[in-house]
């Protein structure tokens, strides 16, 4: 299983802990191309009693019309709200300060609205917070985990926002999201096997974006999947895995393989470089040369455990310790 949890994220958790009593509205900061599996279970359990803002960030790579959907699924959710932004985009952001007093309610004309912006690693959240203060605050990068520590920042509109650095969860229990997350950069590229990434990305750009891929890398059709028998095999003593390429319907391998095939993933004797048919195919998604594509749709989400109703990931609390 991908899972990935450096040893700051724990002193995170107890900074978010100690700051909250103090905050009126949270804003999460998601990846509009998978914003379920984006959204961190553990700060939904940290902040399941306070007002959020979903902001749904890189909206210029995802899908419109999914992007449409996730807001009115997130809108039609108790205290919460969602708005779909580029984050680069400084009139776009120009309605979270209003949507912030919203959700806050009443506060006393002496005192800001105190916002804590929440997100995983690598979803856009420093650049929200530059974009929102007008100025370079908090620190930018193109890979995880960026921001080390909470920061404070007072912006226009009367609100006071407390940044803090980028937390995944000890296990990512749900492959399908792990993937996904891995996909979009939000695991570090040290952390993940390159290959099986990409192969689960081509299965699934098969099953929802056929066209896209198939224009991208001219590739006349896309092979459906067929099991290998020896692939439903499960040892005693080993996890139950879910056959990924089997719930997308196609031959992640064979589509990888084309795939670097046409860009210059042939080796001498006809050997194919799947590494590098993985550079391209996850470099390129990620840059939104595929087009404006959304990894999952509200329909994705599993259903919650009843025993445990608010574990967003199918994850165990006494494993957020």
């Amino acid at each position: 299983m991908l899972g990935w949890y450096p040893g700051h994220m724990n002193k995170a958790r107890r900074q978010i802990l100690e700051a909250l009593p103090e905050i009126d509205v949270v804003i999460e900061v998601l990846d509009a191309r998978l914003p379920y599996s984006s959204a961190n279970p553990m700060l939904a359990e940290l902040t399941r009693h306070k007002p959020v803002l979903k902001i749904l960030s890189r909206a210029d790579l995802a899908d419109p019309e999914r992007t449409r959907e996730w807001v009115g699924f997130f809108d039609a959710q108790d205290d919460m709200r969602a708005l779909a932004v580029t984050t680069t985009n400084a009139r776009e952001l120009k309605r979270i300060p209003k949507l912030c007093h919203e959700l806050a309610g009443q506060v006393r004309a002496d005192r800001d609205v105190r916002v804590m912006v929440m997100g995983i690693p690598n979803v856009g959240k420093s650049t929200l917070i530059n974009g929102l203060a007008g100025r370079t605050i908090a620190k930018t990068g193109n890979e995880p985990a960026v921001t080390k520590r909470q920061q404070r920042v007072r912006i226009g509109g009367r609100v006071a926002l407390t940044d803090t650095p980028g937390v995944l969860w000890p296990k990512i229990e749900d492959q399908a999201s792990a993937h996904r997350l891995a996909t979009s950069g939000a695991i570090r590229d040290t952390a993940i096997d390159y290959v099986e990434v990409a192969v689960v990305a081509a299965a699934e750009l098969a099953r929802r974006y056929p066209e896209a891929l198939k224009a991208r890398y001219k590739l006349k059709a896309l092979p459906e999947y067929i099991p290998h028998p020896e692939a439903e095999r499960v040892e005693a003593d080993g996890p139950i895995r879910v056959d990924l390429l089997a719930l997308a319907g196609f031959d992640g391998h064979a589509i990888l393989a084309e795939i670097a095939g046409k860009r210059g993933g042939l080796r001498p004797g006809g050997e194919v470089d799947l590494h590098r048919g993985a550079e391209v195919l996850l470099h390129e998604l990620r840059d939104g040369k595929l087009g404006r594509l959304t990894l999952e749709t509200p329909a994705d989400i599993p259903p919650a455990p009843a025993a445990e109703p608010h574990n967003f990931h199918g994850q165990h609390n006494n494993e957020l310790t």
